[in-house]
């Protein structure tokens, strides 16, 4: 590939209205002029990834669009004094695949500010397996941590436990110590995610057929929730005087109807996650954590690797949700 062309997957409307999405070439002066050039190494599949391969509005604000809002790779050109040619990076959140062209490509281009040096202990291909759901999985952890919720102080729930950041949530809390129960419609992940660490796995309609009461009976010291809406609701009726619950998604309602009482009679805290605008110097500190003690010893058992040729297939499973795991999204050029 010339240094001249970017090799990209490329979603563009038409007039008409219609979403097309293909791999491309495109010159390599799309991505500006300005900030650290990575040659990208290797990206991974998230569910806003999913959506913006497909043109959703809510998440692609211009066209033609980049999808890929996670990328690890190698430094070629720099106007940053702290990173060289040659540097090793990761570069999650922000504007990366949102409002900037994104990681399904030969190459990206963003701020250094964006960018954090790969931790010694991570290779390039485990932070994508990690990305930008490992990264929100571990904010979770932090926020339980930092409201005195630690193993000893009972279980934690955890929903949408087969998804990205439910099995990275659930692999990290097994890894510290915590006893977790697992929620997912998936009957057939059931021992998959107790090999992972589950304790106990429960099926969707544990939080979806609950007395319609304002407090229920308290069974856990905690909980991470990644689907929001009625799920979420429930689950903060059930955390013990003092608990607190991480949230982080919406994928089953964004509407939370509840009563003061779970906050004002046991002292819930609900901590939200923002990953994207997440500040640079706590960014830098849970990757950190990631690549040392925060990181499973089976971390490559929960991942696929899918060259960005194929990404097409992998975008329609995650959104009839018969995805699995984590992907690592490879560059072709990375595959020849």
């Amino acid at each position: 590939m010339s240094e001249t062309t970017l090799r990209c997957y490329l979603v563009e409307k038409s007039a008409s209205g219609d979403i097309t999405a293909q791999l491309t070439s495109q010159p390599l002066s799309k991505l500006g002029e300005t900030g650290v050039l990575i040659r990208v190494h290797s990206s991974s599949l998230n569910y806003k990834d999913a959506m913006a391969a497909t043109g959703h509005r809510g998440i692609v604000r211009t066209f033609p669009h980049v999808p890929g809002i996670d990328a690890a790779g190698i430094v070629e050109v720099s106007d940053d004094p702290r990173f060289q040619p040659g540097d090793q990076v990761i570069a999650t959140g922000h504007e990366l695949g949102v409002e900037r062209w994104g990681a399904w490509a030969s190459h990206v281009r963003v701020p250094g500010d964006w960018i954090v040096p790969l931790p010694s202990g991570l290779t390039l291909e485990e932070s994508m397996i990690f990305g930008t759901a490992g990264f929100t999985a571990a904010q979770c952890v932090q926020a339980l941590q930092l409201n005195s919720v630690d193993p000893s102080s009972g279980k934690i729930l955890l929903t949408g436990a087969t998804g990205g950041v439910g099995i990275l949530s659930l692999m990290i809390l097994s890894g510290l110590g915590y006893e977790v129960v697992a929620v997912s419609g998936k009957p057939e992940e059931q021992q998959r995610l107790k090999d992972l660490g589950a304790s106990e796995v429960r099926g969707r309609e544990f939080l979806v057929d609950v007395p319609d009461k304002p407090l229920l009976r308290t069974e856990f010291a905690g909980g991470i929730d990644t689907v929001g809406g009625s799920a979420l609701a429930a689950m903060c009726r059930m955390i013990q005087h003092r608990g607190a619950v991480a949230c982080c998604g919406m994928v089953a309602g964004s509407e939370l109807n509840l009563t003061v009482f779970p906050f004002i009679l046991r002292g819930l805290t609900l901590a939200g996650i923002d990953s994207a605008w997440c500040p640079d110097d706590e960014r830098a500190e849970i990757w950190k954590k990631l690549a040392d003690e925060w990181k499973p010893e089976n971390l490559a058992s929960i991942a696929t690797t899918v060259p960005l040729s194929d990404i097409g297939q992998a975008v329609d499973a995650m959104l009839k949700g018969q995805h699995r795991g984590r992907t690592v999204v490879v560059p072709s050029t990375n595959t020849q």
